[in-house]
C-alpha cells in the first residue's frame, strides 16, 4: 500500500472516530439534559412519627419532576404487611393521598407499627426503570380518649365575672388541654400540685351576652378528644347606661393627641377622630393587654392560694364601676359606645398608688387610651392593671411586694381628669374587680374550690 493510500485510510479513521465521539457526546448530552432522563428521586411528604386513632386518615403528598408511574403504601406490623394503597397507573407529577386504616381482625390490637411508602417516577433514568423513593414512618396506634374530669369548681359565674376550677387530665400521649367558654375564649390550665391535676381561673367576658357552656377539652397526639361540661349557675350583668357628652375641645386636646402618640394617622374630622380612638385604638389596646398577660403570666405549679383581698385606692372615691355601658354624644348626637372595663378611683392629684399583693411587673409603658399603664402578674393567671398613671416607681420585670408604692395617679390617655383606672385581669380579660375586693367572694369561689381538690 502506498503512502498516499495509508494517509487517506488514517484520515478516514480519524473522521469516523470523531463522528463516533460526537454521536456518543450527543447521546450523553441528550441523556444528561433531557427531561426524559431526569435523575431526581420523587419527594414523599409524610410525618415520620404518626399517632393514629384509626379514624382520621393519614395525609401523604408525593411529588416529582416527571410523571409518577406507580406508588404503594404498606402497613407493617412485625412480619405482617398489609397493602393500603397500590397504584400502578401513570399519573401527574403530584399526588395527595388520604390513607385510611386497614380492617383488623377481631382482638387484633397493634400498638406500635410502621408504614412504608414506595414511589417510582416515569423518568427513563436507571436504564428506563425510573427513579425510586422509599420512606418509612413509625406509627403508634392510640384509640383511647384522654381522661378529663372536673374535680372541683365554683358554684356560679356572672357575666363579666370570674370562676375557678380544678380538673384531672391524663393521657399517655396528651397534646393539649384547656378550658373553653362558648368555644370563643380559651383558658390555659396551670399545673396543680397533685399529679395530672390542673387549676384555672376563667372569665365570662362582659361583651358576650349569651352563656352557652364552659368545657374542659383534652386532645392527644392521635386527635382523640374528650369534652367535659363544667357546671355553673349563671347570672347576667345588669346593664347601666352612662351617657357622656364629648366636646370638640376634648377631641382635639385628648383624643387626637392619644392617636398621634399611638402612631395612628389622625383624621381632621372631630367625630371620626373620636371614633378611631374610642373604637379602633381601644380594641388594639385591649388586645395588647390580653396578649401581654397570656405571654408573661406565671404558669408555675400551684400548691396554695395566698393572695389577699385587693384594696381600693387610699382615700379614693369611686367615680365609675366595671361593666358600665358608656354612650358617647357629640352635639346631641350619639356617635359611639363602649364598655368600661375597670373601676375608676380618684382622690387628690398624683395620689400614691400602692400594691395589695406581691407580683411581677410584666408591662410598664404608654398604652393608648389607657395612658401610662402598669400590669402586675400575681400568678394563677391573675393580674392587675393600673392605668392613666404618672411617676412610675417600678421598672419592667421588677418583683414588687405588697404595700409597695408603684406609681402616682394621673390623666394620661383618654381621660377627663386625674384618677386611677384599676383593672383585674383573668388570663388577660378584664373582669369585675368588685369580686376581687370582696374577701368572702374570694374564699367561697377560689380558696374553697382549691382546698376541696386537695
Amino acid at each position: 500500500m502506498s503512502f498516499t493510500s495509508r494517509q487517506k485510510s488514517n484520515n478516514l479513521a480519524k473522521v469516523v472516530l470523531v463522528l463516533v465521539i460526537l454521536v456518543i457526546a450527543g447521546i450523553g448530552g441528550f441523556v444528561g439534559f433531557s427531561p426524559m432522563f431526569e435523575k431526581n428521586a420523587p419527594k414523599i411528604t409524610v410525618e415520620k412519627n404518626i399517632f393514629w386513632n384509626l379514624k382520621n386518615p393519614i395525609d401523604i403528598v408525593i411529588e416529582d419532576e416527571s410523571n409518577i408511574k406507580s406508588y404503594s403504601v404498606t402497613f407493617i406490623d412485625g412480619n405482617k404487611r398489609i397493602p393500603l394503597v397500590v397504584n400502578e397507573t401513570k399519573v401527574g407529577n403530584q399526588v395527595q393521598l388520604s390513607v385510611v386504616p386497614p380492617k383488623f381482625p377481631r382482638r387484633y390490637e397493634p400498638t406500635t407499627t410502621s408504614m412504608e411508602i414506595k414511589v417510582t417516577d416515569d423518568s427513563k433514568w436507571n436504564f428506563f426503570a425510573g427513579n425510586e423513593s422509599k420512606v418509612s414512618a413509625n406509627i403508634t396506634i392510640d384509640t383511647k380518649n384522654p381522661v378529663a374530669n372536673v374535680i372541683s369548681n365554683s358554684y356560679m359565674i356572672k357575666q363579666g365575672g370570674s370562676a375557678t376550677l380544678v380538673v384531672e387530665v391524663k393521657d399517655e400521649n396528651l397534646k393539649d388541654a384547656y378550658v373553653s367558654f362558648n368555644n370563643q375564649e380559651f383558658f390555659e390550665l396551670i399545673p396543680f400540685y397533685k399529679e395530672n391535676y390542673y387549676m384555672a381561673l376563667i372569665a365570662w367576658p362582659i361583651d358576650i351576652d349569651e352563656f352557652q357552656r364552659v368545657s374542659l377539652v383534652a386532645t392527644d397526639m392521635a386527635n382523640n378528644e374528650t369534652v367535659t361540661k363544667i357546671p355553673y349557675y349563671i347570672k347576667s350583668h345588669p346593664k347601666k347606661i352612662d351617657n357622656i357628652n364629648v366636646s370638640s375641645k376634648f377631641i382635639n386636646n385628648v383624643s387626637k393627641v392619644v392617636l398621634e402618640k399611638s402612631g395612628y394617622e389622625v383624621p381632621g374630622d372631630d367625630v371620626q377622630a373620636f371614633i378611631l380612638s374610642n373604637k379602633d385604638l381601644r380594641k388594639d389596646n385591649v388586645e395588647t393587654i390580653k396578649n401581654v398577660v397570656r405571654k408573661y403570666m406565671d404558669k408555675g405549679e400551684v400548691s396554695s392560694f395566698n393572695l389577699d383581698t385587693f384594696k381600693q385606692l387610699r382615700n379614693g372615691k369611686t367615680f365609675a364601676l366595671y361593666g358600665e355601658r358608656r354612650h358617647y354624644f357629640y352635639d346631641n348626637n350619639k356617635i359611639d359606645e363602649a364598655w368600661h372595663l375597670g373601676i375608676d378611683w380618684a382622690s387628690v392629684q398624683k395620689a400614691k398608688i400602692f400594691t395589695t399583693n406581691q407580683g411581677k411587673v410584666i408591662f410598664n409603658d404608654y398604652l393608648g387610651i389607657y395612658g401610662n399603664t402598669i400590669i402586675l402578674d400575681h400568678r394563677f393567671g391573675l393580674a392587675t392593671l393600673y392605668a392613666h398613671t404618672t411617676n412610675s416607681h417600678v421598672m419592667l420585670d421588677d418583683l414588687v411586694t405588697d404595700n409597695q408604692l408603684i406609681a402616682n395617679t394621673g390623666s394620661t390617655g383618654a381621660v377627663f381628669g386625674d384618677h386611677l383606672h384599676f383593672g383585674v385581669l383573668v388570663q388577660g380579660i378584664e373582669v369585675n374587680p368588685l369580686e376581687w375586693l370582696d374577701s368572702n367572694w374570694i374564699k367561697l369561689n377560689v380558696t374553697n374550690v382549691l382546698n376541696n381538690a386537695t
